[in-house]
């Protein structure tokens, strides 16, 4: 078998017919901490556009961009944050989100992603897991009031001064800081803080700060949802993040001279390190269309800023092209970009390389726990590549697929794919035993299966365990099953994914009820609202008088999952 090497120590072709690959070393990992990733950015093109957020009106270059950041890191120092301190962030797609994310890193806090769908119970155990010391809210987003749903888990707001909160379900969270100017009892506004960071300027101490800081330091939690319950915070570090944006950014041929579109959303990795980061590394310009994704706000922004890439998970490419004002929008100048989260139909990439202009976009795989991507495919790369396959291992990390015992399986066989390198996370914030499951003399076990082909081409063909992908949001069912536990008249219950047109996969439930009860999947669906994500909350739901199971009690969820496609006549797709 040939064997292709590219780059000092590379292997991205396997060897010996084992599915065993190794990334090129010839371009140096980077030892810088985001703070510095940023100024050394701003430093080499002051005046080059950095940051657009359309909604906002706010353009700014990256000189501007990293003075503004070092006007918040002083206010956040003003208020007693300082290095370790967890800072929570709960926001859509706002500037005050891009502003805190380095904001954070400049004096080494450490900033924790808020899903901005999260409800009460899920904020009352991200906060409390992690021991935000502040939270920065926005207002709210759609039919989330993130400032009542705080002031629901802290009444103790309502008597109590900014910065001296002491709430009972919320022990160690001091700053509640909103983004709107609305009055609200006990909290900051961004803008005190802001302004109180003019105030208080002082660029020189910022440095100074930033000299004690290591790019091993932790610097980013962003929650995973587990198959064992509760969601588990992936801790990044500085050098995690900082060296995955540089080489997404390589890959995608990415350089000063381009403006990426970001409709996606920055609490998740897809938007903060893949899109954010990556614009960093070669100071390109930021573009977000909006606070949420709205495929008529991106084409326009695409259009009207003379975006060259565009980034996004497959069904807002299908919105965006399914948009009856499609052939209006001039998307001529579009070259390169990122569709990830979830697998995509070919003839949707088809049809984004000739409609959208998008010859070079690239298909990119990963999770959290990698900062997050292992493998992505060039610009280069055959159609069929970038639709069958995830590309190929991307520099300084390893891969293997191994089978139950651990050993590599051969090139073609399936197995679980285990990565290795700088990428893999520090842990699980304050969870030994996890972190020790998932990473094995430094391989992070992802619970993908997956192959390898001659070339080096990965494919990632199911899950270890259950999670299904709703629209690019990855769902563990052992989550919602807990939840739904909760409720008096469920005595079991069994989640698991069936195929979806629009989603890629729908959340379904089987029930069975308490002795003697009875409830409507209304009643269940009523019971998740203000509680978990909406995109968490089963659409099916069916009662039953028992579950499938096998002979040592093993629940059987592919039997239901058979059953419901039949009953519902689903169909599908094998593209996807």
């Amino acid at each position: 078998m040939a064997t292709h090497v590219s780059g000092e120590g590379a292997l991205i072709e396997p060897k010996d017919g084992l599915s065993y690959v190794r990334g090129p070393t010839d371009i140096p990992l980077s030892e810088a901490t985001v703070g510095q990733f940023l100024r050394d950015t701003a430093e080499r093109f002051p005046d080059r556009p950095a940051v657009v957020f359309r909604e906002q009106r706010i353009r700014w270059t990256w000189q501007e961009f990293a003075e503004e950041v070092d006007v918040l890191a002083a206010g956040l120092l003003a208020l007693g944050i300082v290095k370790g301190d967890r800072v929570g962030i709960w926001s859509p797609n706002r500037v005050e989100w891009l502003l805190t994310q380095f904001a954070t890193a400049r004096i080494g806090a450490v900033l924790v992603n808020i899903n901005p769908a999260y409800r009460l119970a899920e904020l009352e155990y991200a906060l409390n897991k992690v021991g935000c010391k502040a939270i920065i809210a926005a207002e709210r987003f759609k039919t989330s009031m993130y400032l009542e749903m705080l002031q629901e888990l802290a009444p103790e707001l309502a008597a109590q001064a900014p910065g001296e909160l002491h709430a009972s379900r919320l022990p160690e969270l001091r700053y509640v800081i909103r983004m709107c100017d609305t009055e609200t009892p006990g909290m900051l506004s961004f803008s005190d803080v802001i302004e109180q960071g003019r105030a208080s300027l002082d660029v020189p101490k910022l440095d100074a700060i930033g000299a004690t800081l290591s790019c091993r330091d932790p610097i980013n939690i962003q929650f995973t949802s587990g198959t064992t319950g509760n969601p588990k915070g992936a801790t990044l570090t500085h050098r995690n993040v900082v060296n995955n944006a540089r080489y997404i950014a390589m890959a995608m041929r990415l350089t000063e001279q381009d403006g990426l579109c970001i409709p996606v959303p920055l609490y998740h990795c897809f938007g903060m390190v893949l899109s954010v980061l990556a614009c960093v590394s070669v100071g390109a310009n930021m573009v977000f269309p909006g606070e949420g994704f709205d495929p008529a706000a991106t084409l326009a922004a695409v259009a009207e800023e003379q975006c060259t890439a565009l980034h996004g998970v497959p069904t807002m490419f299908i919105a965006e092209l399914d948009h009856p004002d499609f052939a209006t929008y001039d998307l001529s100048r579009l070259r390169t970009g990122i569709m990830a989260g979830s697998p995509c139909p070919i003839e949707t990439m088809k049809k984004v390389v000739s409609r959208m202009h998008l010859g070079e976009i690239t298909i990119a795989y990963g999770m959290t726990e990698t900062s997050p991507v292992s493998f992505q495919s060039s610009t280069t790369d055959p159609l069929d590549k970038r639709t069958t396959t995830v590309g190929r291992i991307q520099p300084h990390l390893e891969v293997k697929i191994v089978d139950p015992l651990g050993n590599i399986v051969p090139v073609g066989e399936t197995g679980e794919l285990c990565t290795r390198g700088y990428s893999v996370m520090q842990g699980y914030w304050d969870d030994e035993a996890k972190t020790r499951e998932s990473i094995v003399d430094g391989w992070m076990h992802t619970g993908d299966l997956a192959t390898f082909d001659a070339e080096g081409y990965c494919n990632i063909v199911g899950r270890l365990k259950d999670m299904l992908i709703r629209g690019g949001e990855n769902i563990y069912p052992r989550e919602i099953e807990e939840f739904l536990f909760r409720h008096p008249k469920i005595q079991s219950v069994q989640v698991f994914g069936v195929p979806d047109s629009k989603y890629g996969e729908e959340v379904c439930a089987w029930v069975v009820l308490r002795s003697g009860e009875q409830a409507s999947a209304e009643e269940i669906q009523q019971f998740c609202q203000g509680q978990i994500a909406h995109y968490k909350v089963p659409k099916y739901i069916r009662f039953v008088d028992e579950l499938p199971m096998t002979v040592t009690g093993k629940v059987q969820k592919f039997i239901m999952r058979e059953r419901m496609i039949s009953e519902l006549k689903l169909r599908e797709d094998k593209t996807a």
